[in-house]
């Protein structure tokens, strides 16, 4: 948001976030953002004006989040194992997602958004966790072919699986340790 902008869209801005937060809390990304300019008390067009689609809105939203996640990465990068180090990261990323409603959904792209990098949430989770990865592919704890896109839309698929249960997050992790240990008994 530019400095120069009017005190009032700043207000107005501002206002928007904090109602939108409590939104996507409550209903995820199909906040409605109808309901949102009711609450902040402005018009429809002065919500579009600052968020002109909703994954714009739900980036927004998610941007702190998303800049723990990464805070989380870099703590991480030279933790001892890396398989460790990435595991314990990704699943930071599952508790965000079903514990913060709509980040997973912002951190999806669609077929308007044809690249990560178009997605400023999902290019920075994308960038933070790559180091933690490349590390684990390169100390041979991670098959070389996996990418953290793969990962990523991993964890955006299980979030969105369980995001309606009464308490997602057990079941959300459940699945994320099975999809990363694999079916074969331990043995």
């Amino acid at each position: 948001m530019p400095d120069q902008q009017r005190a009032d869209a700043r207000r107005n801005y501002a206002r928007i976030l904090a109602v939108a937060e409590a939104e996507v809390a409550t209903h995820g990304a199909a906040a409605s953002l109808e309901q949102i300019a009711r609450t902040a008390e402005v018009g429809s067009a002065t919500v579009r004006r600052h968020f002109p689609t909703r994954r714009a809105l739900l980036e927004a939203v998610s941007k702190g989040r998303v800049e723990v996640l990464r805070g989380r990465a870099h703590e991480l990068t030279d933790a001892g194992d890396s398989r460790t180090a990435l595991l314990e990261w990704l699943g930071d990323v599952v508790t965000y997602c079903v514990t913060a409603r709509g980040l997973a959904a912002a951190l999806s792209y669609d077929d308007t958004t044809d690249s990560v990098h178009e997605n400023s949430c999902a290019a920075t989770i994308h960038e933070a966790g790559e180091p933690l990865l490349r590390r684990a592919i390169r100390d041979g704890a991670v098959a070389p072919d996996v990418t953290i896109a793969d990962l990523i839309t991993l964890i955006i698929g299980i979030t969105l699986a369980t995001e309606t249960l009464p308490d997602p997050a057990p079941r959300a992790h459940h699945l994320f340790r099975l999809a990363t240990a694999g079916l074969s008994p331990r043995g």
